[in-house]
């Protein structure tokens, strides 16, 4: 801040300004080299958030690698199109079925008989209703005879029984005989959500609310849609649901009817989908890549041009690139030894490490060992005892600890990440932080700290100014004072 006091140098012939800049720029250089400090911290910040990010999607995909249900993929192949959509996910099995449709979900709804005015009131006393069940819930919409027209009718059941019924008015006649009537539409599919008891008290609004026969059948003309179950024959078996929606039935199928039609048997096979579980690999292999990249542009160094990044060195990088390679490559030379099957290492599966850290899939050796047995493939990614929390359990350091007979790669390094990253609490009561958070903790620490003494500095460097400003102030007027005797005595 630039002291108030103003002086031009015009009494000693020097520019006392520039004096006091150079001198203040002296003074400066430690704040400089500060900022330039706080500069680096942020910078490190920063690209560990970056580096944060790689590792979590790392992570993200590992976990997608350790079960069963997220690690392989399957596809359907269908016999015939447009009666069902058949979608199979991880957790289904290989085999072939059958599905006939015999009937489609159908909702419940209803119609008034018509009147020939949706604007004129239609009660004749207050406390008239238009009454329903729907789903074991009762309603009873009571009118005003002054607010009983159609279209007020049907805004008052929307109104009241949202949840339930749409209400709508609908002229079933002609623009020259128009017969408008109060149409009910249950909100959900199947036996489950008809509409029962439906009645009213509305003097010019009459229904026969006599519900369907036993087998589903429409005994009112007011009843002009059956709220009925889908059926469909799965495998030979006979099953029923209110909507068309059959997930449950065959486990990890999915089967959403389209059409029915009791003549046609559709045949379809689930099959392992060996192009979306390589697509799943690629992901992770590119996960991994990604973070191998990082931690070599960070760490790589140039004669001239000096380290490569900001976290040059940096102990996190280091950290997470070596439980990387012990995750992945860890193996012992008795565990390889007795791997009778072929299926005991990433390499002996296609993927395999490059020169400078990253990973390759090669598609050659990958696709004959899917072909060979998908099974023991899976196992070496799978953690197939499907314990929860991921294979893992909190000891009392806190640290992740296996408590698994078998555990695939993809849980072994998703379970290893949580242990170096994750904060945790043990058993003792104390908190331990991960290693991002104690990290970004200490950088910006270090950032409060040299804002502080920048602070500090800049207080000081202003107090600086002040007693430079004054001095040379003096000093002008001194010398204005001397020239101003010289010129005196000169002209004596």
């Amino acid at each position: 801040m630039a002291s108030p006091i103003s002086f031009s140098g015009l009494g000693s012939g020097i520019d006392t300004r520039a004096i006091i800049d150079a001198m203040l720029a002296v003074e400066r250089v430690p704040i400089t080299q500060l900022e330039d400090k706080r500069k680096d911290n942020q910078d490190k910040i920063n690209l560990i958030n970056t580096f944060k990010g790689k590792v979590d999607t790392l992570r993200t995909k590992a976990n997608a690698l350790g079960s069963f249900s997220t690690f392989l993929s399957f596809k359907v192949n269908s016999s015939e199109s447009g009666y069902a959509t058949i979608t199979a996910s991880g957790s289904a099995t290989a085999g072939t079925h059958t599905l006939v449709v015999n009937q489609l979900a159908a909702t419940d709804r209803w119609a008034f008989d018509g009147v020939a005015d949706p604007d004129a009131d239609l009660a004749t006393v207050d406390g008239q209703q238009v009454s329903f069940t729907y789903d074991g819930d009762v309603y009873a919409v009571r009118l005003d005879a002054a607010s009983s027209s159609l279209n007020e009718i049907a805004s008052a059941i929307n109104s009241e029984a949202e949840d339930a019924v749409e209400a709508t008015v609908v002229n079933a006649g002609t623009a020259a005989a128009p017969s408008w009537q109060l149409v009910l539409t249950a909100k959900e599919t199947g036996e489950d959500f008809r509409l029962q008891g439906i009645s009213s008290t509305v003097a010019g609004l009459t229904i026969d609310g006599t519900g369907p026969n036993g087998s589903g059948v429409a005994q009112s003309t007011n009843n002009i849609s059956v709220g009925n179950n889908a059926q469909a024959l799965i495998d030979g078996l006979l099953v029923e649901r209110t909507d068309n929606d059959f997930d449950d039935v065959l486990t990890g199928v999915s089967i959403s009817l389209l059409d029915a039609d009791p003549a046609t048997t559709v045949q379809f096979t689930v099959e392992p989908d060996k192009a979306g579980i390589k697509s799943k690999l690629k992901e992770f292999t590119d996960a991994y890549n990604d973070v191998v990249k990082f931690v070599r542009d960070q760490n790589k160094y140039d004669p001239e041009k000096g380290p490569g990044g900001a976290l040059f060195g940096d102990s996190a990088l280091r950290s997470i690139e070596r439980l990387l390679q012990d995750a992945l490559f860890g193996q012992s030379a008795s565990d390889i030894a007795n791997d009778t099957s072929g299926f005991g290492t990433i390499r002996l599966l296609g993927i395999e490490s490059q020169s400078d850290g990253t990973l390759k899939i090669n598609d050659k050796v990958m696709d004959a060992k899917l072909d060979e047995d998908i099974d023991q493939f899976a196992d070496l990614f799978v953690d197939s005892d499907g314990f929860s929390n991921g294979g893992a359990a909190v000891g009392s350091t806190g640290y992740y600890t296996d408590v698994t007979t078998d555990t695939g790669l993809g849980d072994d390094l998703a379970r290893a990440i949580d242990k170096i990253v994750k904060s945790y609490g043990n058993s003792n009561g104390t908190f331990s932080k991960g290693l991002f958070d104690a990290r970004l903790e200490s950088l910006n620490a270090n950032i409060k700290q040299i804002n502080a003494r920048i602070d500090e500095r800049e207080v000081r460097l202003e107090r600086y100014e002040d007693q430079l400003v004054t001095r040379f102030a003096a000093l002008e007027s001194l010398m204005a004072q001397l020239q101003s005797q010289q010129s005196y005595l000169n002209a004596s």
